[in-house]
């Protein structure tokens, strides 16, 4: 979708107070919710170019309206503070759409709030499956857990990999990503081994690995946030020797991103994941995408889903601002954020009106070398993939 528009227009937290009465009439304000500071400033980071990068190419005009982002720091796992944020978002700065999420957490305590004020939330990131049954103004334009690891478990029995060890870290998006790996696993013949949680907390993963080494499986699967857990847990298992023993690792989202490749290199080789996006997706709008993002930002670190994700979710407020010729009815805006179709550079994507969820293709992934450049490369797809059913 091309809006003709002008110069971007990403406010700071002053510059907003002033525009709140000034843009009243005239603007549509965006509540942007997510990680600036603290342990997952890399995930905010990340959502944030997505985002700014949208409307760079798309402009800052929608049916007449100025487009006005508002960023707020959702610092990681700190709910308090979101839901702070949320409440001056929605009460002072008066914004139309809250979007963001990085985390779980940030989501549920942002959820009474927009529901009581009615202002619809685009979740960019934040994956656990409950999400959008906590607020019908929930609308999620990234994947749950378990949209992931149902057919990244099938493929991985299919694939000859029978006994896995679960190593995930220990809140509730990592319960969720094993209990998915789980079910469908064991129902393709494959036998889970043992299980560990880590604390989102502890960086120190030699233990851990020791424990998974000492239980001789054939492979591990893997699930934690974006960032340094997992490079320290990748480092720890290559150092510990399972990698040179044939064990397997299969990473339940992108353990395997740009930093960790850069960091270990040829080490990552042949390590598999699981996700809606990756660096190399042979599309134009992709090309594209990456175009303008490594123009804007730089070749390092390369855009990754949360990028895509946060480009896609400003594309579905905008496309919902248009069709309301920019006057946003809480309730309107629902019915066409439910209903969209979204072009995106992972390929289509449109969400599913009975449960505010993507349908969208889901991709095995293996590290490998590509004329020089290691990438996670596209091996497998799963084309039109539903969030399942519990």
């Amino acid at each position: 979708m091309s809006i003709p528009g002008r110069s971007l227009l990403f406010v700071g937290f002053a510059t907003a107070v002033a525009l709140s009465s000034a843009r009243a009439q005239d603007s549509v304000k965006i509540g942007l919710l997510v990680p600036f500071s603290g342990q997952f400033a890399d995930i905010g980071e990340k959502l944030n170019h997505g985002a700014e990068l949208y409307v760079r190419q798309h402009g800052d005009m929608v049916a007449g309206k100025k487009i006005v982002v508002i960023p707020r720091d959702a610092n990681g796992i700190d709910p308090e503070q979101t839901r702070r944020q949320a409440q001056e978002l929605i009460t002072r700065e008066k914004v139309s759409f809250l979007t963001g999420f990085g985390l779980t957490p940030d989501a549920l305590a942002t959820a009474p709030l927009g529901t009581a004020a009615k202002v619809p939330m685009v979740i960019m990131n934040a994956a656990t499956g409950y999400l959008t049954q906590k607020s019908p103004y929930f609308v999620r334009v990234s994947f749950t857990l378990s949209q992931l690891e149902t057919p990244f478990a099938e493929w991985a029995a299919k694939n000859g990999m029978k006994k896995v060890f679960m190593a995930i870290s220990d809140y509730a998006p990592g319960y969720e990503a094993a209990a998915a790996f789980k079910k469908a696993f064991i129902a393709s013949g494959g036998d889970i081994v043992g299980e560990v949680r880590i604390s989102v907390k502890d960086l120190e993963m030699a233990p851990y690995v020791q424990r998974i080494k000492d239980a001789h499986p054939q492979a591990v699967f893997l699930f934690m946030p974006t960032g340094q857990l997992p490079l320290n847990f990748v480092r720890q298992f290559i150092q510990l020797g399972l990698k040179d023993e044939g064990v397997q690792l299969l990473g339940a989202s992108e353990i395997i991103d740009d930093t960790v490749i850069q960091t270990l290199g040829d080490a990552v080789l042949g390590v598999y994941s699981v996700q809606n996006y990756s660096y190399p997706h042979a599309s134009p709008l992709n090309r594209k995408f990456i175009a303008a993002y490594e123009a804007a930002y730089g070749a390092r670190p390369r855009p990754d889903f949360l990028a895509v994700a946060a480009w896609d979710g400003m594309d579905a407020i905008y496309q919902t601002i248009a069709r309301l010729k920019g006057v946003i009815d809480p309730d309107q805006a629902m019915d066409v954020l439910k209903n969209l179709k979204l072009d995106s550079p992972r390929g289509p994507v449109e969400i599913d009106p009975a449960t505010r969820e993507p349908i969208e293709t889901v991709y095995v992934r293996k590290v490998e070398k590509v004329n020089g450049d290691i990438v996670n490369q596209e091996i497998a797809a799963f084309p039109h993939v539903k969030v399942p059913s519990e």
